[in-house]
């Protein structure tokens, strides 16, 4: 049994419009300036560098050019979550932790200089471009409605524009990680954002392996420990149950554009 919704072009245009004014109004959930920021009266002002923990920096340049990715990022957020939330409806999709749609500017400050410290020689500018998770949102459905409604939510995000970028669907996985990750691109800024479809099961064991994830990702984890950390996330994953078809679920085919008349 499936819980999307059957609607017509009205109803979508409608629930664009709902989801738009809830948008609105949920953004000042993420920041004193209502606009979805996190940026905060402490924030570092202009010319200065940043420093992060474990020896992590950047320049003054690069500090400013993060700080003008996250002034794009939170401006194309705007438009990206209405069409994300009207998806989500349409498809009868819970949004999970949409508060954190935006992802934090000490977090991407350190995503950009760890990318710089591991790759000397490439600028900023390259990170940036490839960031996918600056803006991102997480979908979830029950067991039954999760094959389905994903791909009703995808085929109505391809629709409107957004390119699909990635589609990393590990339900068929034996180890590791089990759910569906997915990349899009906005049409009119071009911001790529992350959209995780999950059961409540796999969000649940996302939730419970992330802290062993981090361990396990630092560079004085050893390697038994990453070893024993590995088979613990491994261990919390195969509990979760696998909903029917959704180790088949391929990302959407691009929207077709219509023919020029005459």
């Amino acid at each position: 049994m499936t819980t999307t919704r059957t609607v017509t072009r009205g109803a979508i245009t409608a629930a664009l419009a709902t989801a738009l004014s809830i948008g609105i109004t949920s953004t000042a959930l993420a920041g004193p300036d209502g606009a979805g920021s996190y940026r905060t009266a402490a924030a570092q002002q202009p010319g200065d560098g940043w420093t992060g923990e474990g020896g992590l920096s950047l320049s003054p340049a690069d500090n400013e050019r993060v700080e003008d990715y996250i002034e794009d990022a939170e401006r194309a957020e705007r438009s990206i979550s209405p069409q994300v939330r009207a998806a989500a409806w349409i498809a009868g999709a819970e949004v999970i932790g949409f508060e954190n749609r935006l992802k934090s500017p000490d977090s991407l400050k350190r995503k950009v200089a760890t990318s710089l410290k591991e790759r000397p020689g490439q600028s900023a500018e390259t990170v940036l471009a490839t960031l996918s998770d600056a803006v991102r949102y997480t979908l979830q459905w029950r067991d039954g409605q999760y094959t389905d409604g994903v791909t009703t939510a995808a085929q109505e995000l391809s629709s409107w524009g957004n390119d699909s970028t990635k589609w990393s669907n590990t339900w068929g996985r034996t180890d590791g990680y089990k759910g569906l990750n997915s990349g899009w691109r906005a049409p009119r800024s071009g911001q790529l954002f992350e959209i995780q479809f999950h059961t409540p099961a796999s969000k649940g064991a996302q939730e419970a392996t992330h802290k062993l994830y981090e361990e396990q990702r630092l560079p004085g984890t050893g390697p038994e420990r990453k070893k024993d950390l590995q088979e613990q996330q491994n261990a919390l994953f195969a509990a979760v149950p696998v909903p029917a078809g959704a180790d088949r679920l391929t990302a959407p085919l691009p929207a077709r554009v219509p023919a020029p008349l005459g």
